[in-house]
């Protein structure tokens, strides 16, 4: 398996201004796997120590903040000395040791010879009460999910995931079925790397699935930790109230359905936990088209989407019958999966997101992008339809010069309107520089 992760990894390493490193991301995103691997490929040897129910790494952390007696013990942890430049440290779980997140300031300081990763639960790491997160004085990166490429190179080949980045139309053209039918996989199995490995080796959707809801048990366990228990429930009702927001026409998250007469004081705290968990990402509304569009949010309205469009599914107890069916995980349920796919692959290229609707709510754009200071709407079609009132609509209104519209269509380009299939969303930046 593979993660396109690992050239920012190597990126790390070769930084003269290095700083250690710390990896976040929510549960089971393959954060410890990718650090290893990241070790074994780069390094002479990997000092890898686990922090979740470690006495010893506890009371060390605890006791001193010089970073060459930390270092010497975790030389003992793991039993063998640790070359500062041939060595990987990998401190896993680091939020079960608060007191190792705010060392991490003093190996910059002290040892910054030494090449160090941690890895934890988003979560875990930004709320430990009374510890002092190292601001400035460490480097950051989140893990998602495995991207639709990522997938597409874990269950079928290497030249098919390459092909997703080319320009030649005709390329794309040839394999755009095969592409089609990979993408209606991917929207049953997701991302998580459990997942994927176990659909690559049995090609069993019932394994799929069962690998799926077991994450959303262990997801639901969490919500006890770090969190008041009157808060919890609260979580709870955000959670599994995803489907149900997610397939309405209007995506706009909707306090309403969770209970009778729900108000956002009510679930703010709630939302922000699943959002700061890496469990749900959060697309605030713009109300004018300009860069740069974080000016132009409105807090009080946005979109809630699930870390994996598989966990959804599972989430929603899809049956994987559709998966067979054409396009009907597209076509159902309002065109949910086909935004959710969408919005997974754009975070999980690092371009932030914001969708736009009009004070009146006549219209809506599924997502506006801002690239190289341009904002840019995208349109997500859940079928073959290109048809979009709104979005010509909102180009003449707006002057805009490009627009995106995703749907299962081959590319074809127009001067202003630029069609995509679904497939390729996480290259948009690509797709625009060329």
């Amino acid at each position: 398996m593979y993660r396109d992760a690992l050239s920012e990894l190597i990126m790390w390493k070769d930084r003269d201004t290095r700083k250690p490193l710390v990896v976040t991301g929510a549960r089971q995103v393959g954060k410890t796997w990718l650090l290893k691997e990241f070790g074994r490929l780069n390094y002479h040897n990997v000092a890898y120590v686990l922090m979740a129910e470690n006495p010893r790494m506890q009371r060390l952390f605890e006791s001193t903040n010089d970073a060459l007696t930390l270092i010497s013990g975790i030389e003992a942890e793991v039993g063998f000395s640790i070359d500062p430049t041939k060595t990987l440290v990998i401190l896993d779980e680091i939020q079960e040791v608060p007191k190792a997140i705010s060392a991490l300031k003093y190996f910059y300081e002290q040892t910054p010879q030494y090449h160090i990763v941690v890895a934890g639960s988003l979560l875990g790491v930004a709320l430990h009460e009374g510890i002092s997160f190292p601001v400035g004085k460490v480097n950051s990166m989140m893990m998602y999910p495995m991207t639709f490429s990522e997938f597409v190179r874990a269950v079928k080949s290497d030249q098919l995931a390459d092909m997703l980045m080319t320009d030649d139309p005709t390329l794309l053209s040839s394999f755009h079925e095969s592409f089609i039918e990979l993408l209606k996989q991917y929207l049953f199995i997701g991302g998580m790397p459990e997942v994927v490995e176990s659909f690559r080796l049995e090609r069993d959707y019932q394994a799929v699935r069962d690998i799926q809801k077991q994450i959303l048990n262990d997801y639901e366990r969490d919500f006890g930790k770090h969190t008041p228990p009157a808060l919890v429930p609260r979580i709870r009702m955000v959670f599994n109230s995803l489907p149900t927001q997610l397939s309405r026409e209007n995506k706009k998250f909707t306090y309403g359905l969770m209970k009778k007469g729900a108000r956002a004081k009510e679930f703010e705290l709630a939302i922000q936990w699943l959002v700061d968990a890496g469990i749900i990402l959060k697309i605030p509304r713009v109300n004018n088209v300009a860069a740069p569009l974080k000016h132009y949010e409105d807090p009080s309205a946005f979109k809630l989407f699930f870390i994996d469009v598989g966990l959804l599914g599972a989430l929603s107890n899809l049956n994987s019958r559709l998966v067979l069916e054409e396009n009907a995980l597209l076509t159902e349920f309002k065109g949910a999966y086909a935004e959710q796919f969408v919005a997974q692959q754009l975070i999980s290229a690092k371009i932030p997101m914001h969708y736009y609707s009009s004070d009146n709510s006549k219209i809506e754009i599924d997502f506006m992008v801002e690239i190289a200071g341009e904002p840019i709407p995208i349109e997500v079609k859940a079928a073959a339809n290109l048809h979009s009132k709104s979005l010509t609509y909102f180009i003449k209104k707006h002057d805009i010069t490009r627009a995106i519209k995703f749907s299962l269509l081959e590319e074809k380009r127009h001067e202003v309107i630029w069609n995509e299939p679904l497939y390729r969303a996480e290259f948009l930046r690509t797709i625009l520089s060329n």
